[in-house]
């Protein structure tokens, strides 16, 4: 199981970015993919998950209204749309697999990837 998440980047408070978390050696169809962010000096944090098994999904209250998830299993791909942005969003972003959405709780997931950077300046 390999993820790996891009787009992050530099965006001005109120602006959009949409992360990009590409799967390989599994396929979608059978696992849940969560979407986690970790602030300097701060624990990892659960911000939305996507089962295409069980035709789930959800989200952070923090995010809530501001973010979407979406998967395109043809390209084995998740991603979260994230707008409205605020300064409290900066953080590196980071996707998970494991067979079901098992909650906010980072220590709960097997399988990570590296993260991608998001800034929000103010």
């Amino acid at each position: 199981v390999q993820l790996q998440a891009s787009g992050g980047g530099l965006v001005q408070t109120g602006g959009s970015l949409r992360l990009s978390c590409v799967a390989s050696q599994f396929t979608l169809d059978y696992y849940a993919i969560g979407w986690f962010r970790q602030a300097p000096g701060k624990e990892r944090e659960g911000v939305s998950c996507i089962s295409m098994r069980d035709d789930f999904t959800v989200y952070a209250d923090s995010v809530k209204g501001r973010a979407a998830i979406s998967s395109d299993n043809a390209k084995n791909m998740v991603y979260l749309q994230m707008n409205s942005l605020k300064p409290e969003d900066t953080a590196v972003y980071y996707c998970a697999a494991d067979i079901t959405c098992h909650g906010p709780i980072a220590a709960m997931w097997r399988y990570w990837g590296r993260g991608t950077q998001v800034t929000v300046s103010s």
